[in-house]
């Protein structure tokens, strides 16, 4: 898969192709659906598959503080998007020159001179331009002029009621794992590189490893049954924290992870540090607590090991 970082990077080897737009946070199984009809549609023509995002995403442009939290970072988003079956991503910089583009602008620029767009695959509610002013009936009559046809995405339900990034967020707030693998098609993960932390864990007789997040929010806070996987580890138990902290007065979200009953393999302790590891979120816990002092956290941490123990033996995971 091909990524095209930023408009001004589109050459003349990108055009012709059947694409989409959005923001496929989390690229869930409605997501999914869009992609196999885009894929399909491109083979049969012989075309380029090819997905359109954003960075930042258009919400955290606006306002970041109160953007929903991401469910995937831009690299894991591209790596779904490669293993779906995408030929090239256009990830567009969402930034003031962005969003003051006209709809006939961002028709004319993006879709006709600078992908060459055949057959474009949109939500009926999708909306763009400066002041918003692009909408489906806007494309379908560009796309008569300019020669591209277009068409609504296919709707996906489970449970009857539609797949959505905001389905998935509220699922997982509510701690609800089952139901947001079901909408995501796989279990929820969290990705990143293991950075050094301030060792307090070893205090505690409980070391952790801390994955750098970069993401203004988490969609998740608290402590859970987790299982980590990279670095040659393969679903390793843990029981992991998400959050900033408080009892030792943190102010930065992060998330550390006590892997249980990890032993080296032999290149030192410290052989995590800079390996990049995916946390799979299996079951929550509790939310997280500010404890008068690391006596009563480093009992309360200990507690939670025995839980996670507990429902790893009567899963089997």
């Amino acid at each position: 898969m091909q990524l095209i970082r930023g408009i001004h990077n589109l050459r003349p080897e990108h055009r012709g192709c059947v694409a989409t737009i959005g923001n496929f946070d989390g690229v869930h199984r409605g997501h999914q659906c869009i992609l196999d009809q885009v894929i399909a549609e491109a083979r049969a023509r012989g075309l380029k598959a090819t997905v359109m995002l954003f960075e930042p995403q258009p919400q955290e442009f606006f306002a970041p503080q109160g953007a929903p939290a991401r469910l995937m970072s831009l690299r894991d988003k591209l790596i779904a998007l490669r293993e779906a079956g995408v030929d090239q991503v256009l990830c567009a910089r969402f930034d003031d020159r962005f969003r003051s583009l006209s709809a006939e602008a961002f028709v004319r620029q993006l879709l006709v001179d600078g992908l060459g767009v055949e057959y474009l695959v949109v939500g009926d509610d999708f909306r763009f331009g400066c002041g918003r002013d692009g909408d489906f009936a806007y494309l379908q009559q560009a796309g008569a002029e300019h020669g591209f046809a277009v068409t609504d995405t296919p709707t996906c339900e489970v449970a009857g009621e539609r797949v959505s990034s905001t389905r998935v967020r509220s699922a997982l707030s509510e701690g609800d794992f089952a139901l947001a693998d079901t909408l995501l098609g796989r279990p929820f993960t969290i990705s990143g590189r293991v950075r050094h932390g301030d060792k307090i864990g070893r205090t505690l007789e409980l070391p952790t490893v801390n994955l750098a997040l970069k993401r203004l929010r988490s969609p998740l806070q608290g402590v859970f049954a987790v299982t980590v996987s990279g670095a040659g580890l393969e679903g390793q138990p843990g029981a992991a924290n998400m959050g900033t902290r408080p009892t030792v007065n943190g102010t930065e979200n992060r998330l550390e992870v006590h892997l249980l009953d990890y032993r080296d393999a032999g290149e030192g302790k410290d052989s995590l540090y800079g390996k990049h590891l995916t946390v799979a979120f299996r079951h929550y816990v509790r939310a997280e607590e500010k404890f008068a002092d690391l006596d009563q956290l480093k009992t309360a941490i200990w507690q939670d090991v025995d839980a996670v123990r507990t429902y790893f033996e009567k899963t089997g995971l």
